[in-house]
């Protein structure tokens, strides 16, 4: 259990959190959502102890332990994959060190023995016997091989470190797990993994994420961020969202009820209070009012940008034909013969096990990089859009603010009055407008290439991981606008939400070919899961 009490917090005169009362208990799995910058991880950090707060106390129970999910993935560079996720229980990990550290002395002593022996006391109390068979459950579930487990963490690339650091954090059965983004570049198979691990975990978990699904599949309640204080509701994300916004309106028709009331008052005040057969009548209602309270309605810093796609004209016939493209990139092949053709209301999730394939294709698409071999063809009615995984060279004029940026995309002249409305409906308002674009946030930059295919007109988008760096609040937007739009999608997520609400066809890219299945996802993820129970049953046919 973890408690917080009267915890505020400010920078200058921004309030992010003001006299928080809250307990987190066992059992129970907490979303702690909020908009970007509403204070979700700064409070992760609080908890944790790494940030004191202005005023108010964290307190636990009585030697319980905290593991937390590191976002450094170069602080445990020098250790061991294998180290460095026994190092998520330290006190362990001292032992485990000192012991090995004495049974490798060449004059082991009377006085090492007496050590040795309280060493085991201690390793066994912390289910040292079972450390290495726990952590090599975690590092598979996690999609880590066996032979990068004596590796250095420096050997690994990014998204493997990711994965070794989740590991960390859950092994040892801690008290309290604090995981702020902890499905970051984890494939689906892996979420499920991980969503199952926290459906069996017995003890208090408290989650930062903006993945819809996962938070829907594992959370038991959910920890709203906003107005300057964190309220708890029981139930997942669904819930919350209904409970809350049935919450707002319930507040905002109280609000006008009160200020109609306050009108309807002051008018018999006006009409009758030199009246003298209602002056009596007057002096009461001047009572009522005085009594009346009004609230103005709470600002939220929840803010969902106006995402719509409009295409200027729809598509043809022929949209996208595609003949035996393969693609090798550093002597790894990432598809061979891939051959597909795109319909008239297609919306195509493009999945597998390695984004890089996906993201090349795209790429191909898009005309940025050429195939080893074969060819695809667009329609002569198609105008495409391209939004890509990684924008940084979209963004090399440090010297343009947001209205200049913009101003490049758009073939119409338009004064700056209109960029200004587009990009404030993308909440870049007043001044917002007139940001540097070397001063962006990931989310920032994400919002300016949206604005971007918003301009574009295209009746085909092409989406790379579109839901990278967007708080919820814009995810959804970008949801319902891409569930809307009239024409042709092709795109990857990672957000299986995003992915199932969109999609009315999957396409899978293996190295050797693809599967296309017109289904909705949730539907491809069984059928996969039931070929795969299959291979794995019987192997022989697999080799077959």
């Amino acid at each position: 259990m973890i408690t917080a009490t009267n915890v505020s917090l400010a920078y200058g005169k921004r309030v992010i959190f003001q006299d928080v009362n809250i307990k987190f208990t066992p059992g129970n799995c907490y979303g702690l959502i909020g908009a970007n910058g509403a204070g979700k991880s700064t409070f992760l950090k609080i908890l944790a102890g790494r940030l004191e707060p202005d005023r108010g106390e964290i307190s636990k129970g009585p030697g319980e332990r905290i593991a937390v999910l590191s976002q450094d993935q170069f602080a445990f560079d020098e250790y061991t994959v294998f180290n460095t996720v026994i190092m998520g229980h330290r006190k362990l990990y001292k032992v485990m060190a000192e012991r090995a550290e004495l049974y490798a002395k060449a004059d082991f002593s009377e006085a090492d023995g007496i050590r040795a022996g309280e060493l085991e006391i201690k390793f066994g109390e912390m289910n040292g016997y079972e450390a290495e068979a726990e952590a090599a459950v975690l590092l598979s579930g996690l999609g880590i091989p066996e032979e990068l487990r004596e590796k250095k963490m420096k050997e690994l690339d990014g998204g493997d470190k990711v994965r070794v650091l989740l590991a960390q954090a859950l092994f040892g059965n801690p008290d309290i797990l604090l995981l702020d983004e902890p499905t970051n570049q984890l494939d689906l198979k892996t979420i499920s993994w991980l969503e199952d691990f926290l459906a069996r975990f017995q003890n208090t978990v408290i989650i930062v994420s903006h993945d819809r699904h996962f938070l829907n599949q594992v959370c038991t309640h959910v920890a709203d961020i906003d107005y300057g204080r964190i309220q708890v509701y029981v139930g997942n994300y669904d819930f919350w969202y209904q409970a809350s916004q049935l919450h707002f309106r319930q507040k905002e028709a109280e609000s006008k009820k009160a200020k109609a009331r306050a009108e309807e008052l002051k008018e018999f005040i006006r009409r009758f209070s030199s009246n003298a057969s209602k002056a009596r009548q007057a002096t009461s209602r001047k009572k009522l009012l005085e009594k009346l309270t009004l609230e103005d309605m709470p600002v939220s810093s929840r803010k969902y940008p106006y995402i719509v796609f409009k295409p200027e004209r729809p598509c043809g016939d022929i949209i996208l034909e595609i003949k035996g493209l393969s693609k090798e990139i550093d002597g790894l092949m990432l598809f061979q013969d891939l051959s597909l053709t795109v319909n008239k209301g297609d919306k195509i999730a493009f999945v597998g096990a390695n984004s890089l394939a996906k993201t090349t294709l795209f790429q191909i698409l898009a005309g940025e990089l050429e195939p080893d071999a074969g060819a695809f063809r667009w329609g002569v009615t198609i105008d495409h859009a391209y939004f890509p995984k990684e924008n940084n060279g979209y963004f090399d004029n440090d010297d343009l603010d947001l209205v200049g940026w913009l101003r490049q995309f758009s073939s119409a002249r338009e004064n700056e009055s209109f960029f200004r409305g587009f990009l404030g409906k993308m909440l870049f308002s007043g001044e917002e407008a007139m940001k540097k674009t070397s001063v962006l946030s990931g989310g920032e930059r994400v919002r300016c290439m949206l604005s971007r295919m918003m301009l574009s007109g295209a009746n085909v988008l092409i989406l790379d991981e579109p839901t990278n760096h967007l708080d919820l609040e814009s995810i959804t937007a970008l949801n319902n606008g891409l569930t809307a739009y009239p024409e042709v999608v092709l795109f990857s997520s990672h957000d299986h939400q995003f992915v199932s609400t969109v999609a009315n066809r999957i396409v899978e890219i293996n190295p050797d070919g693809i599967i296309d299945v017109r289904m909705d996802f949730d539907e491809y993820l069984a059928m996969s899961e039931a070929v795969s129970e299959e291979a794995n049953q019987y192997p022989e046919r697999r080799a077959a």
